[in-house]
């Protein structure tokens, strides 16, 4: 079996891809202006990818002002088991999986295509769920999603229960201990800190520009636009080299959107998954579950109180 390198495989396999990826319509969905109105997606073609991180270190910069910075010691819980301590204050270097400090990260996986074994590196984060269980579930409002289809965790509203990582089919978010409103009004009883993931650069969106994972990639990797283009895009390039979607009705669809050479089932097996790293399952839609239906209409007025309540306290907080 002959193994070549992830470059040279690209570049002589995907030679028509890379045809396609530039075609005119491409260009207008990769230089766009996107529009706060609409639903907008993200294409990340895994057969472009080379591994080199550029996007990793962009989303820590661009975001870093959005970073905890807890205050320690740490309050202990009551019971102390309740809601374990989770601290990535100290290990901020971690780039091999999803911390509070790091939303995007690369995986690795090796594949065999056509009696060749190649490296498959696949950009992950946030899969920015069409109808996100995360915001619908999330008992305190902190959770939201945007008119252009990006979801967010609100960190001065949000107290660390966790409620989005248990409902999250890749369980994206994760915690920072010592850090949040639980800190004044539960610092004992509450959620043990803040849930983080990826934002999808909302304020650069809100002015315009495009994400900083999108900006730094130096292979075009992603591109950015209406949802529906991008799909288009997306079969038009699987079509062409006899590729794979994932992300257009995983959990009832999402707004990221992977295109592979391989099957998402293969790829699954091959990388590594666990805690802050997630897997490609193919996922049902959780919120057509007629109890989380209910869950969600019951929790979305209180939600709504709780997070006004929240925003009065940081307000009045602020002016002190």
């Amino acid at each position: 079996m002959k193994k070549i390198s992830r470059r040279e495989f690209i570049k002589t396999s995907f030679a028509t891809a890379g045809t396609v990826v530039a075609s005119s319509g491409m260009a207008k969905a990769a230089n766009a202006v996107p529009r706060r109105e609409e639903p907008l997606a993200t294409l990340i073609d895994i057969s472009k990818c080379i591994g080199c991180e550029e996007c990793v270190f962009a989303c820590q910069e661009s975001n870093a002002t959005k970073f905890p910075k807890p205050k320690k010691p740490f309050p202990k819980m009551v019971p102390t088991s309740r809601v374990p301590v989770e601290d990535w204050s100290e290990k901020q270097d971690v780039t091999d999986r999803l911390t509070p400090y790091n939303w995007l990260y690369i995986q690795h996986a090796q594949v065999n295509v056509d009696g060749e074994e190649i490296e498959l590196t696949i950009p992950r984060r946030c899969m920015h769920c069409e109808n996100p269980p995360c915001v619908k579930l999330c008992p305190w409002g902190a959770a939201k999603q945007e008119d252009n289809g990006l979801s967010r965790i609100d960190s001065d509203l949000c107290l660390g229960g966790s409620k989005c990582k248990t409902v999250c089919p890749w369980d994206i978010p994760q915690r920072q201990t010592g850090t949040g409103l639980y800190l004044d009004l539960l610092p004992s009883m509450a959620g043990n800190g803040v849930m983080y993931k990826c934002d999808r650069c909302y304020d650069k969106l809100e002015n315009g520009e495009k994400p900083a994972c999108i900006e730094a990639c130096p292979e075009d990797v992603q591109i950015i636009g209406p949802r529906d283009e991008i799909l288009k895009q997306a079969h038009k390039i699987a079509k062409e080299i006899g590729g794979y979607i994932y992300g257009e009705h995983e959990n009832g669809g999402t707004n990221t959107i992977y295109v592979s050479p391989v099957p998402f089932d293969l790829l699954n097996k091959k990388i590594e998954t666990g805690v802050g790293k997630p897997h490609l399952f193919k996922v049902k839609d959780l919120m057509a579950d007629g109890t989380n239906i209910a869950k969600a209409m019951i929790i979305a007025p209180i939600a709504g109180v709780l997070a006004a309540l929240g925003k009065i306290h940081m307000q009045s907080k602020e002016k002190k």
